[in-house]
């Protein structure tokens, strides 16, 4: 997209892992450790995984096992993981990002539960939005939708009117299918079609219009 031509929105709903804190190495390193136990191909595992909940990521890549089995696991792994901080920074430009939606309508919609967003966000250092939808909000995982839509009902606005913020393959099908525009955050996301993309949050400029909208201007 142009870096003249800004999104218009009225809300923003920011996914948090890879699209406003790096938690990459921690995630490799649980999942490559859950990997091994299954004796799958971590590299091949580690495609799957962003974006969803760890049940739903554990279902994808083992179809045929029962599904109390990943339900356990992934409570075991989000222990493992909300215990383990080390190397969870913000993605560059995620502080300024954060501080100028501050007075703005914005959520965070995320596929971990609220101890883990508890753990990443203050290892980050970055403000806990006051709208929150978390793994324990929902019934289905990103692709699905109902966590955007949740987090847009509970801001007051409509889907068409609001902006997503995702760096997943899964988080990105989820935001479309929300009906919401989708700006993909990191080399990950442009591959997946968002309506803008950025390197990271260094690109994007908030600004506050006079009727209540937010413009957000991508910048190259």
């Amino acid at each position: 997209m142009p870096a003249t031509t800004p999104l218009i929105a009225r809300a923003l709903l920011l996914d948090m892992d890879s699209t406003i804190v790096n938690s990459e190495a921690v995630v490799e390193r649980c999942w490559r450790r859950w990997a091994a136990e299954q004796g799958l191909d971590a590299d091949e595992a580690l495609k799957v995984v962003h974006g969803r909940q760890g049940w739903a990521t554990m279902a994808a890549l083992l179809p045929d096992r029962p599904m109390e089995l990943n339900h356990a696991d992934n409570r075991r792994m989000l222990e493992q993981e909300t215990a383990d901080v080390d190397g969870v920074v913000p993605v560059p430009g995620a502080p300024a990002f954060m501080a100028a939606l501050a007075r703005l309508p914005h959520a965070l919609v995320t596929s971990a539960d609220i101890a883990l967003s508890d753990a990443r966000m203050g290892a980050a250092g970055l403000p806990m939005p006051a709208v929150r939808i978390t793994a324990e909000s929902v019934s289905a995982s990103k692709p699905d939708p109902e966590g955007f839509l949740k987090g847009a009902a509970e801001l007051g606005y409509a889907p068409e009117d609001c902006v997503v913020f995702e760096d997943s393959e899964a988080g990105i099908a989820a935001g479309r299918a929300a009906g919401m525009r989708v700006v993909g955050v990191g080399e990950r996301a442009a591959a997946f079609g968002p309506d803008a993309h950025v390197r990271d949050l260094e690109q994007v400029r908030v600004e506050a219009l006079a009727d209540g909208s937010i413009a957000l201007h991508i910048e190259g």
